[in-house]
Order: structure tokens, then sequence, then C-alpha cells
């Protein structure tokens, strides 16, 4: 989980309803009484962002077994993401937060430095949010290798904690 305390992390989860990659509207709340792994990510078919993808997608049996639902989103459009996801096999839901709004309230649309350039963007993030619709977890700045083994390392301890 994250070093430093996020300040999320015991506040209820910002409700949000977005596009998939087919048009279809997907809310947060369409999940209560499960657990909701929540990724958001810059861009599609960057090489980062294309991996983490590709191991949510791998790791999504062992979620779901977990009683868990992977979402990714982006700033990106539905087509983007229908033909990122068409690509590369993707089987958990991309969402398009074009108006940048979900990505406001969960603080992931930041300025960042690129080739010294300041410019606004995502950074990479990733919430964990429980049944009940409180964050969990929260991690920032994520490094994308063992990321998904990491939260699910996570939401075992936290399914442990409250059994």
């Amino acid at each position: 989980m994250s070093t430093a305390p996020d300040p999320l992390i015991g506040t209820a989860a910002p409700d949000f309803c977005l596009p998939d990659a087919n048009g279809e509207t997907v809310c947060l709340h369409d999940f209560a009484g499960e657990w909701v792994v929540v990724y958001f990510y810059p861009r599609d078919n960057t090489p980062g962002c294309t991996l983490e993808a590709q191991l949510f997608t791998a790791a999504l049996d062992d979620f779901a077994a977990l009683n868990a639902t992977v979402i990714g989103i982006s700033s990106d459009s539905p087509a983007s993401h229908a033909r990122f996801a068409a690509k590369h096999a993707l089987r958990h839901r991309l969402l398009s937060d074009e108006g940048k709004a979900v990505l406001a309230e969960f603080s992931v649309w930041k300025e960042k430095k690129l080739y010294g350039k300041v410019m606004l963007g995502i950074e990479r993030s990733t919430f964990l949010v429980d049944p009940e619709g409180t964050i969990r977890a929260a991690w920032r700045k994520v490094k994308v290798p063992g990321h998904p083994d990491a939260v699910r390392a996570a939401l075992v301890e936290l399914q442990v904690a409250s059994s």
C-alpha cells in the first residue's frame, strides 16, 4: 500500500458514471457490495499503460475470486478504449473521462514534468474501494511491474482484517 497516508483513504469514494469502450454508462455505485480496483492511467497504447492493462487482465480471475472488479480510467475516448482493448485482448472495463471531472475528484489530474516541460496529465494511481464504497488503500505514482500483485495482496490483507 502507499507509504504515506493518502488523504482519500477512509473517505467515501467519489461516485461516478462514465462511458466504457462500448459507450455504455458504468457507475461506481453499480458495484455496491463488492470490492473495486479503480486504476487511473495516462494514455491508451503507450508502453507503461499497455503493460499495466495487460497485467490487470492477467490477474482478473484472481481479483474475481476475491469478489473484486477491476476498472481502468483515462481521458481517452470510448473509441480509443475499444481499439486498445481489442488490440491487447483486455478483459476488464476501461472508462472514459474526457471531461476530467473524475480525474480531478480522485486528485490524479496533476502538473507533471516531461522533458523539462510542465504540463497537466494523469498521475498513474490506483484506489481500492471496499464493498461499502470507502477507499481503503491508495497507490500514487505507480510503478507498473508487480503493481497488480501488490494490489491483490493488499486486498487479501484488508479482507482478512475485516472478517
